[in-house]
């Protein structure tokens, strides 16, 4: 047997199945030319959404984690992907079968079995163990099991990544709602003001000192006020019923969210893209994973054109007749090799690398899109919150400005010394002033949440630990 095996490798390699070269592979995007750069930033923790000290939000987050259909189906595709990996680490193993059989038969008289066998009834019985082991001479079995250690390390990150998603979900969401709840609040407080200039209005037209006319429009601007407060308490329902939705509960559980007070703005943002996004993504990380264990099948398709050798060997007993299965002399065993050469397949072998081939270019070009959206992702987020501090120092200031000439204008109008139209005009535009003021801190506190997630979210990629 030892002079076999030689001469049956050489006849395996000479009848192997012709490769063909295919197609240079789609290369992944090189970090240096998106302007991604090594530098130290404030990367997020893990529970990133602790620090704007809110126990409301920091509850939601929890309970939409523990609830959301979305972590129950990531958590259930990393035990797909843990299960494959042990499927194939176990093919790499030696294997271990037991058999047994027996089987009452009347063996021909006119066929190779002497007398007094021939044309007898007895009873054949089989006992053994066979072993087997794949000797993967061309790493097919190994390509496969690296292969699915990527997809369950891109499953791993797909979890992350959906945890990561999901609580930056719930921040924007909350912060949006908080801005609703605030402009609702402004619009209560524009209603009341607007209710005690009617007022004043219906005094003075009484005394003589104004007509109809302003009346009519005091009581205008009201309504109008009214309208605006109605939707804002409508879009206030509606994030709210989201927010629901996000943690797997029905609509009541978004109604007892209560209004918070957002005060101050986000703390500094990149001034570049950090290079460490790369290990901080987890939809990147796994984009890239999945690459690799597209690589990792191409390579275990080109091992089909290799020979495959098996060592297989069996230990056992046999016998006619169970009274001597047990004996000595019943043991039987074996051991050799077992060769299949790929000859010829009709092509099947050369589609079968092509379309791995296939997968691997795609998944390569889907990790590149990932990448691209990560850096956009980052660059838009660390953009419009340096654009809204600016924008926010100047509101406040208007704010302040506007709301003082409102006061004294309704002073004024009060004791005679005004008009209406003054009024008006400055309460206008105290109401658009304060809606602007409400909705610039909610969206600081929610853009710092999306720029938090497009870090993400505090990740960081184990295999770079």
């Amino acid at each position: 047997m030892k002079a076999a095996i030689p001469l049956l490798f050489a006849a395996a390699l000479a009848g192997c199945a012709a490769m063909d070269p295919g197609t240079p592979a789609v290369a992944p995007l090189d970090a240096a030319r998106l302007g991604l750069r090594d530098g130290a930033i404030a990367w997020p923790s893990g529970r990133w959404w602790t620090r704007y000290g809110d126990s409301q939000l920091n509850l939601l987050v929890e309970q939409a984690l523990a609830g959301n259909p979305s972590m129950d189906a990531a958590r259930a595709r990393l035990n797909m992907a843990d299960a494959a990996v042990r499927g194939a680490q176990a093919v790499r193993l030696p294997r271990a079968d037991a058999s047994s059989s027996i089987t009452r038969e009347r063996f021909s008289a006119n066929y190779i079995y002497p007398p007094p066998y021939g044309g007898s009834m007895l009873t054949e019985a089989d006992l053994r163990l066979n072993l087997g082991l794949d000797l993967d001479l061309w790493g097919r079995n190994r390509a496969r099991y690296a292969a699915a250690l990527s997809e369950r390390d891109a499953a791993q990150a797909d979890v992350h990544m959906a945890r990561n998603a999901l609580a930056g979900a719930v921040a924007q969401s909350y912060y949006k709602l908080q801005g609703a709840l605030a402009q609702q609040a402004v619009l209560e407080d524009m209603v009341r003001q607007q209710q005690n200039v009617l007022d004043i209005t219906r005094e003075r037209v009484r005394a003589g000192l104004d007509t109809q006319i302003e009346a009519k429009q005091a009581d205008s601007s009201l309504s109008s006020t009214r309208v605006q407060l109605s939707q804002a308490a409508a879009n206030a329902r509606l994030l709210r019923h989201q927010i629901s939705a996000l943690l797997g509960e029905g609509p009541e559980r978004g109604a007892r969210i209560g209004p918070v007070t957002l005060e101050g703005m986000p703390p500094d943002v990149p001034a570049t893209l950090p290079l460490e996004l790369l290990a901080r993504r987890p939809d990147v990380i796994a984009a890239r994973e999945r690459a690799q264990a597209a690589a990792g099948r191409v390579s275990a398709a080109k091992a089909e054109f290799f020979p495959n050798v098996n060592l297989t060997a069996f230990v056992g007993v046999m016998s006619l007749g169970l009274g001597s299965l047990l004996d000595g002399a019943s043991k039987t065993y074996g051991v050799g090799p077992a060769v299949s050469l790929p000859i010829f397949h009709g092509g099947a072998l050369n589609a079968q690398l092509d379309a791995r081939r296939a997968e691997r270019d795609l998944a390569i070009a889907d990790y590149n899109q990932t990448l691209l959206a990560a850096v956009r992702e980052v660059a838009d987020s660390a953009a419009s919150i340096q654009a809204l501090a600016q924008q926010a120092d100047d509101q406040a200031e208007s704010l302040r400005a506007i709301a003082s000439a409102y006061q004294i204008a309704v002073d004024r109008y009060r004791s005679g010394l005004g008009n209406f139209i003054q009024v008006l005009l400055a309460q206008n535009e105290v109401q658009k002033q304060a809606m602007l003021d409400a909705d610039l801190r909610a969206r600081a506190y929610a853009l710092d949440a999306q720029l938090a997630t497009a870090l993400g979210g505090g990740y960081l990629n184990p295999s770079n630990n």
